[in-house]
């Protein structure tokens, strides 16, 4: 499963960066200073998680490329990919696994303050 987080971070990446890309109107320069944040920093904490798994001895299988379903709305994307990670976390890495469950922590850290950012500073 440590895969599968891996691949949801970097989908967040890929559409936060769309999205950067091509906001536009009110608010679009606060939105796109968010989401340049939001994708710079959401790929190093995936790298970051990815290095500390295999650093403590495992082996990670696969790493899928997930495809987006969903509509185009940057904060409920980003929205369900963060409660997605809430809702796996422990499936992903053992609750008792501090050390990547502190680099998780600086990933929902890092999507509530871009949601925070998206929908308040515009």
């Amino acid at each position: 499963m440590i895969g599968e987080l891996i691949a949801l971070m970097f989908l967040s990446r890929d559409l936060a960066h769309r999205k950067h890309l091509l906001v536009s109107g009110p608010g679009a320069y606060a939105a796109h200073q968010a989401l340049a944040e939001f994708y710079d920093g959401i790929v190093e904490i995936a790298d970051e998680i990815a290095e500390t798994y295999m650093g403590s001895g495992k082996e990670i299988e696969k790493i899928p490329l997930l495809a987006h379903k969903g509509g185009d709305d940057i904060i409920e994307i980003l929205q369900a990919h963060h409660d997605w990670v809430l809702k796996n976390r422990y499936e992903v890495v053992e609750k008792e696994d501090t050390s990547i469950q502190n680099i998780i922590d600086e990933g929902v850290a890092l999507y509530r303050r871009t949601l925070f950012k998206l929908r308040r500073l515009k």
